[in-house]
């Protein structure tokens, strides 16, 4: 498995009056790395984050369909899995590239365990790409940040959940932006994940940075920082890659 843990990737979403979807996003060679095991014609299989959501979903594959191609990674089709056909999650072999989308973690996180995901995972030989909670939840265990109003003092809100096992890093992805949130009263980072991150470290990435996992090995690519035991360290920056 070639495992891409994204903030974010690009390529999903019509802007606001434009004709034509937003690119692949290019930075830190993300495009240029994808290719390097990207078929002649991939069968993508494009997983929910809310299972109900299905006119988001829609649009996301076709958005996908149009901007994979353009930036050089032609595809066969882009199927969407949610609620309308779970039992196509009991053929992943079928496919050579699986993306997770993005949305609220713990909503994914539920779909995955009941539609058996982690266990449908084991052998599997392509590639997967994480985007944003999609990434998140490829985490043994996942760290669940508060992301809704209330969900931070809320004693029964569970911000440490099992996940799909497909690599030991928790991710905090969109950190630029994260970093200057407030929610329930309190600084998302500094007073939020930095208490979590007593005893654990979190991998943060930039919008346009990722994480590349092969053969046990995971480097990272672009704007990056470990927040561990309450301390925020840089470990790389754009343009640059460091192996963790």
């Amino acid at each position: 498995m070639i495992l891409f843990l994204t903030s974010h990737m690009g390529g999903n979403r019509f802007p606001p009056e434009a004709k034509e979807p937003s690119p692949v996003l290019a930075d830190n060679r993300f495009v240029e790395n994808l290719k390097q095991y990207w078929p002649q014609r991939a069968k993508v299989l494009l997983i929910a984050s809310d299972p109900g959501e299905h006119v988001i979903l829609d649009d996301i594959a076709r958005s996908l369909s149009h901007t994979l191609p353009m930036a050089g990674l032609p595809v066969e089709f882009v199927l969407p899995l949610d609620d309308r056909n779970e039992e196509t999650a009991a053929s992943l072999a079928n496919y050579d590239v699986i993306i997770h989308a993005g949305g609220h973690v713990p909503t994914q996180n539920a779909f995955f365990h009941k539609i058996g995901l982690k266990e449908k995972y084991r052998g599997f030989p392509g590639i997967v790409i994480g985007i944003s909670a999609g990434t998140m939840n490829c985490a043994s265990t996942v760290y669940a940040h508060p992301e809704l109003d209330g969900e931070a003092v809320d004693p029964d809100y569970q911000r440490f959940i099992p996940g799909l096992g497909l690599c030991e890093h928790q991710i905090l992805p969109h950190f630029q932006y994260i970093r200057t949130l407030t929610l329930d009263g309190m600084k998302a980072i500094d007073e939020i994940a930095a208490a979590d991150s007593r005893g654990r470290c979190f991998l943060c990435l930039n919008d346009g940075a990722y994480a590349l996992q092969k053969d046990g090995k995971t480097t990272v690519y672009g704007e990056a920082y470990l927040l561990q035991d309450e301390k925020l360290t840089q470990i790389c920056s754009n343009n640059e890659s460091v192996e963790l």
